[in-house]
Formats: C-alpha cells, structure tokens, sequence
C-alpha cells in the first residue's frame, strides 16, 4: 500500500510552553491528544482502503492476500476504539480529514495494481511505523491525563501495529529495492523482523 507521505502525514500537534501551570498543560496535552487521534482516525480510514485494495492485488499470493485483509480487519476496529475514545473526550473525527484520507486510500488502493508487489508492500511497513509512533504519543499524553483506560487500550493499539510492521517488513525483507527505498524513504525492516512468508515479486 503505497500512501503519499504528505497526504498522510498527522498535522504537528503544538509544543507546549515554557512553565504552563498544572491546568494549562493538561489542556494543553488534552487538545493535543484529540488531535492525534483525530488524525489516527482518518488514517485508519485510508488504511482499510488501501489495504482492501492491497490484498485483492495479491490474488495469485493467497496467503499473503489472507493477511493484509487480516490487518484490514484489524485496523477497522482500531478506527471503531480511536472513535469511541474521541466520543470519551467529546471531540468527533474532523470531517475534512476524513473525506480527504478515504480519498488518499481508495487511490491508493486502487494503486496496487499498477506499482507492482515490492511497494505495496514496503510503502505499507513504513506506514505502520508510523503508526507506531503515533500510537506511543497518544499513549503517553493519555498516560500523564491520568486516563489510565486510554493508555491501555493505545498500548494495545501500538503492539498490534509493531506486529504489522514486522509482518510487512518480512515480506520485503532482503528484496533488491529495499536498499535503494531505505535510502530514499528511510525505512527498513529491524532486525527483529520475522521470517518471509511467501515469493517476493
């Protein structure tokens, strides 16, 4: 699944202030927890898109097909609980991020079909860094409001990404693109990455 990092890429959420006292630096980390999870929202979106597109391309790789609608699945209940946290927080999804991600996602998706299987697949682990990071951000703001429900369910939420990470990067794993797309992109599988499943294309 190859999304435009531009198009993806989460609004920066505002540094805080020299000094803030107690109430304003929750506020401030409040709003700013919202925000992210307005953007993870959006992008959970783009992502069952993109990736019910990902894995229709792969109907002659069955078993690689089978997991990236696994992780389709598993990324729209991740939208459901990003939902039902901002729902928890009084905040809605902003609705221009989400027609504009659900684009990004279906283009994207449709995609697959024309850029051939390494990325797909490559775009897709960097992606699911991504998250990586944007979950663990989330995660901590909620940890230091004090929403101790919030955290958990956001640790939870950046464990499962870690492990689509690894699975996309096992897939690209010792490709011939991948030195030419870390240059260029900056990502690459850990050495953590489990073992490849399936022919690389």
């Amino acid at each position: 699944m190859a999304v435009s990092e531009v198009a993806i890429r989460p609004e920066e959420p505002r540094v805080d202030d020299p000094d803030p006292t107690v109430g304003e630096r929750d506020q401030r980390n409040r709003a700013r927890l919202v925000r992210i999870l307005q953007d993870a929202h959006a992008g959970e979106l783009a992502a069952v898109h993109a990736y019910r597109g990902h894995a229709r391309s792969l109907r002659r790789r069955p078993a690689q097909s089978a997991e990236v609608h696994r992780i389709e699945l598993a990324e729209r209940h991740h939208r459901r609980l990003v939902g039902e946290m901002l729902a928890d927080l009084g905040a809605r999804p902003r609705r221009h991020r989400e027609l504009l991600m659900g684009t990004v996602g279906r283009v994207f998706g449709a995609g697959c079909f024309l850029t051939g299987w390494f990325c797909p697949m490559y775009m897709a682990g960097r992606l699911e860094a991504m998250n990586v990071d944007q979950y663990r951000l989330a995660r901590d703001l909620a940890a230091g409001l004090g929403l101790d429900g919030h955290r958990d369910i956001l640790e939870a939420l950046r464990c499962e990404e870690v492990r689509h990470e690894r699975w996309f990067g096992g897939q690209v794993r010792g490709h011939a693109l991948l030195p030419i797309a870390r240059r260029l992109l900056g990502w690459a599988p850990g050495a953590d990455v489990g073992d490849v499943s399936g022919p690389k294309g």
